[in-house]
């Protein structure tokens, strides 16, 4: 059995401890939060050990896991203290808030040999990794060009705030945009070159969009979480590649030839649990994904090879010059 610590138990955490429930083999069985109240909500139907400090369970369970869901500016700090305790390490994106932050965990996984995964989850959302296989088959031709988009309400259900404080959080363009980035750049590397604009008013970077372009290519990216609460939560992409588009949008991944349209239909796993109420995400799928994944690496002693430590760190240098 698989020993789960969890440290931080708001929206992300309450996510991450619902997929934990649903996985087989493995067993939630400390969890740390400053509201004792979340910690406890989070460790029914399980026996989980609480924590009032993360730091407490890192130095105290026996695990042999560390999930680390905390604010962005805290993910540093914590991540490097996990990684003197086990052996896999998993930490929310994006994976710091600053690129020396980032480079010093790279340097602590080295030193450790510890494995770290970060929680790039758009390469584990089923329609993304539909829309990577189709683009790796080759059957419809080369990408043309591409539209990423990503809108949100804004983020008022973080723990103290802190989504909303730029210094704590990176605003949206570190935390929301750096999905899509890090996908395009899973997809097809770093571009020749690119031009951002971002929000000039208001709060800092809560709205960024890049045209990057390659040698064959052009890739658009947008990203803001600066709309009212009534506004709803999408994440779309159009690809349009030589002899079809695919798109996904309005809840539907889309397939368009000469031929015609058609649905391209995913079987979704059924969970048990719900996704976090309040905020911006209605399907535990995808984080379900990426920490079976990381799972099975652990029990099974692998290296992670997706959405890795050093993906982390590059996405998060890319946005980071972006918001120059």
């Amino acid at each position: 059995m698989l020993k789960v610590g969890l440290i931080g138990c708001g929206f992300m955490g309450a996510m991450h401890a619902n997929c934990y429930k649903n996985i087989e083999g493995v067993e939630l069985v400390a969890l740390a939060d400053l509201r004792a109240e979340k910690a406890a909500e989070l460790a029914k139907g399980t026996n989980a050990q609480l924590f009032g400090d993360g730091k407490e369970l890192i130095e105290g369970a026996d695990v042999d896991i560390i999930d680390i869901c905390l604010p962005t500016y805290l993910h540093a700090e914590y991540a490097m203290l996990a990684m003197e305790k086990v052996k896999y390490v998993f930490v929310e994106k994006p994976v710091a808030l600053t690129r020396e932050e980032g480079e010093a965990m790279l340097k602590k996984s080295e030193e450790t040999g510890c494995q770290v995964q970060v929680g790039q989850v758009i390469r584990f959302w089923d329609e993304y990794v539909e829309l990577r296989r189709i683009l790796e088959s080759g059957v419809y031709g080369k990408v043309v060009n591409a539209n990423f988009r990503r809108i949100s309400p804004r983020p008022t259900w973080g723990w103290d705030n802190w989504l909303l404080d730029t210094a704590r959080s990176g605003g949206a363009g570190q935390d929301l945009h750096i999905h899509d980035i890090d996908f395009v750049l899973s997809l097809f590397g770093e571009p020749q070159s690119f031009y951002t604009v971002k929000s000039a008013g208001g709060e800092a970077n809560s709205y960024v969009n890049t045209l990057m372009q390659y040698d064959d290519l052009v890739v658009g990216v947008e990203g803001t979480w600066d709309l009212p609460g009534s506004h709803p939560f999408e994440a779309t992409f159009r690809v349009v590649l030589e002899k079809a588009v695919v798109e996904n949008a309005g809840g539907k991944l889309m397939l368009y030839t000469n031929e015609g349209a058609s649905e391209i239909k995913i079987e979704k796993k059924a969970l048990a649990g719900e996704a976090y109420k309040g905020g911006n995400v209605s399907d535990l799928g995808g984080y379900y994904n990426e920490l079976v994944y990381f799972c099975d690496k652990a029990a099974g002693g692998e290296a992670i090879t997706e959405a890795t430590l050093g993906d982390g760190v590059a996405s998060l240098a890319f946005v980071l010059k972006e918001l120059k």
